[in-house]
């Protein structure tokens, strides 16, 4: 849980009104990570029990109170003694924003009624996709890929994350660094044969890293078409293509012999 030390606005009294103050995280949110708001009184004599959380909504522009039945995402608010408290569990993209503590009591002005708004980030990297040239995303790359002798691989990987990610690609045994988020093949040899491994890194949160290694292998000069990696590929897509021929068939068979069937059983007019 993050640790609550700073105060989002300065303690003042208006009058005879307490100033409404916020407290937040004050280090970066991660996504998953349990985080707590916190709304209090610069007077510890105030009712907090008077007292709302809100969540400005962009998407409305404007701002809506957090209810359990509204915010289904959100845990109730707790009233602890002289503060209200809303502990976030397992904070998501969708959580992050501007919130504010705001007080029920009627005959308030507008600046004594609400605090000023604490806003945070969610912070989070996906798992790590890795991709080939030429071949849909939808199929992705196994760990270990078959090439043959002067083929050319290109390798792609990227990662959804609250900021672009920096990407980077190195070879276990090989001392080099690509600084980049493509790494490129040409004219394969058993010499390029190895573990390569792709990098992400969240430029803000050191933390948040991704990694993904393929182990690429080149086969002989005398091996057959179908031990590629591209060869298992095409006879997958092959077999499935089949499947599917046979299938229709089948079905377009049945269905002309039971129209036929209908048509005899109908007799002559």
């Amino acid at each position: 849980m993050k640790v609550l030390l700073v105060s989002a606005v300065v303690a003042l009294i208006h009058g005879s009104y307490a100033t409404l103050l916020i407290k937040g995280p004050t280090q970066p949110v991660l996504e998953g990570e349990s985080v707590t708001l916190e709304c209090h009184y610069s007077d510890s004599e105030a009712n907090i029990s008077q007292v709302h959380f809100e969540k400005f909504a962009e998407y409305m522009q404007k701002w809506l109170p957090v209810r359990e039945r509204f915010w289904c995402y959100n845990p109730k608010p707790v009233v602890q003694s002289d503060r209200l408290t809303l502990t976030l569990p397992h904070p998501g993209r969708f959580n992050e924003g501007s919130y504010r503590c705001v007080s029920n009591t009627e005959n308030a002005t507008e600046q004594e009624r609400s605090s000023e708004p604490l806003t945070f980030k969610v912070y989070y990297m996906g798992e790590l996709l890795l991709t080939r040239a030429g071949f849909t995303s939808y199929l992705g790359v196994s760990t270990e890929l078959k090439v043959r002798l002067g083929d050319e691989v290109v390798l792609k990987c990227s990662a959804g994350s609250s900021e672009e990610p920096t990407y980077f690609w190195s070879k276990d045994g090989d001392d080099w660094i690509l600084p980049s988020s493509t790494l490129t093949l040409s004219k394969m040899t058993a010499a390029d044969e190895g573990q390569y491994t792709c990098v992400a890194e969240h430029p803000s949160v050191e933390t948040l890293t991704k990694k993904r290694t393929i182990s690429i292998a080149v086969l002989p000069e005398d091996a057959r078409w179908y031990e590629s990696s591209d060869g298992q590929l095409i006879l997958m897509i092959s077999a499935a293509a089949a499947a599917l021929l046979v299938f229709l068939l089948s079905m377009s068979v049945f269905l002309c012999r039971r129209a036929k069937q209908a048509k005899t059983s109908k007799g002559p007019m």
